[in-house]
């Protein structure tokens, strides 16, 4: 059953921010919400979105459009913009962004009803009204339940935020600035041009990421893993 809590419902379904339940409990709950509400279950607890801010939306832009040039440029990668992903019995999180290696293509998520069971190998969040979260109670059940790598753009410290899950230790960006995805080799992000939403910049780093010896070695080994077939 549904653990309510005190205090103002987040909309006129019955979804209490702070509400404990189960992931089914929540998935059926979620899906009567109005359109363009959000909401994740975190440890078995629900979060309701805050309004956003022209900042996040406008950095969220400029990583979507990286991620997506990635997945574009290298076949057996799906990119996501605020899919549901469900983790456990306890957690059904909705990141801003993932990239995971398709199934077929032998990556660790499934997908089953329009959904994604299982975790993404990459999660990316922005992190403005949501900063404690994503650096806190989410950043343990990512890494609980699977999430390899996770980067968390923060806003407020004006910074990215690069964290090695698997290996349980935070790392940091090259002497030049480039932050290069370990789970996708190719994957080239220049902090300061995403953070001052410098396109030219962004691009062409990650241009650079995309033509090196790691990037072609890992399309090739994805190829091999699907025996060579088209999606």
């Amino acid at each position: 059953m549904l653990a309510k809590s005190p205090g103002v419902p987040t909309h006129s379904v019955e979804l209490f921010n702070g509400d404990r339940m189960t992931q089914k409990e929540f998935h059926r709950a979620y899906k009567k919400t109005p359109a363009g509400f959000k909401a994740e279950l975190i440890g078995g607890i629900v979060y309701a979105a805050s309004p956003l801010s022209l900042n996040h939306s406008e950095i969220h832009g400029f990583a979507a459009m990286t991620f997506g040039m990635y997945c574009a440029a290298t076949h057996g990668v799906q990119f996501g913009d605020n899919a549901t992903v469900v983790l456990a019995k306890d957690s059904e999180p909705q990141p801003d962004l993932f990239l995971r290696i398709r199934p077929e293509f032998g990556g660790q998520s499934k997908t089953e009803g329009g959904y994604i069971p299982g975790a993404p190998e990459l999660v990316a969040e922005i992190a403005n009204a949501s900063h404690s979260l994503d650096l806190h109670s989410k950043s343990l059940d990512y890494q609980k339940h699977g999430v390899l790598e996770y980067l968390v753009v923060s806003i407020r410290e004006n910074t990215i935020r690069w964290f090695d899950l698997a290996a349980d230790k935070e790392l940091s960006a090259e002497a030049d600035g480039i932050y290069r995805v370990r789970r996708f080799p190719g994957l080239w992000i220049h902090a300061r041009a995403l953070l001052s939403r410098d396109a030219a910049l962004l691009t062409a780093t990650l241009q650079k990421g995309l033509n090196s010896p790691e990037h072609a070695e890992f399309v090739k080994k994805l190829a091999g893993r699907h025996g060579g077939k088209r999606r």
